[in-house]
């Protein structure tokens, strides 16, 4: 259905489950507004698609919210191709502390993103713009990488273990195929110097079917020798650029 100018109709946000207060606590209203910027701004820029406003809480903003689950307490978290902001704005309203990073290399992304911690008052998330590897050795590590439906697990892998910190982990959102997308990556998983990987089922109190975790953790030379001397490269730049 359009609207004037064939522009998308606006569509009424559906009313938030229950559970939603308990999973957001002191955030709850701030979800409920971040659920409005999303079927409103978000359809507009075309950062959704319209037809994902009515299933807006369970197959958005709740199911990666339950992320926060196998988050440890108080880490630094990356959220890479954050998009519309998905995980990391649910994570952010659910674990007020964690201090999270969105990146995100799209302009119009990034102008939204700001907007929205802006409007909640996420004083606890940063919006950077770049893509992963242009930001390796000019992002501070990370403990955390997390990343949904951004790109199959060996690509995604590519990109975010190299940002963590030794012995961090990298959790990806993923569906139904999360196990035959780890088999087929791990060659490549371990190249990238992960050690353990498992599959986790979250949210089982609170979304259905619960969100499906894909989870990698390095050792002490996240994303390999190749990596670290590129780090070291950066850093190195950034410490002349800043003399």
């Amino acid at each position: 259905m359009t609207g004037d100018g064939g522009l998308p109709a606006r569509q009424e946000v559906p009313p938030a489950p229950e559970v939603a207060r308990e999973v957001f606590g002191d955030y709850f209203p701030a979800s409920l507004r971040y659920a409005e910027l999303l079927a409103e701004a978000g359809v507009r820029r075309g950062l959704i698609g319209p037809r994902e406003v009515p299933r807006l809480w369970g197959r958005h903003l709740l199911n990666c919210a339950v992320l926060s689950e196998v988050v440890p307490e108080g880490v630094t978290v990356c959220d890479v191709g954050s998009g519309a902001g998905l995980p990391g704005i649910p994570l952010a309203l659910a674990r007020p502390d964690l201090r999270i990073t969105l990146l995100e290399p799209l302009l119009r992304r990034t102008t939204f993103l700001q907007e929205v911690v802006e409007l909640l008052g996420l004083d606890h998330v940063t919006v950077v713009r770049g893509r992963a590897e242009e930001v390796l050795g000019t992002l501070p590590p990370v403990h955390v990488v997390t990343a949904r439906a951004v790109a199959p697990l060996d690509r995604l892998a590519g990109w975010g273990v190299p940002l963590l910190r030794p012995y961090g982990e990298m959790l990806a959102l993923k569906g139904d195929t999360a196990e035959e997308e780890l088999k087929a990556a791990k060659s490549a998983l371990q190249k990238l110097g992960v050690v353990e990987t498992s599959v986790l089922q979250v949210g089982h109190d609170v979304v259905d079917p619960p969100s499906t975790v894909v989870r990698a953790e390095v050792g002490e030379s996240p994303g390999g020798v190749r990596f670290a001397a590129k780090r070291a490269k950066a850093a190195r730049a950034t410490r002349r650029r800043n003399r």
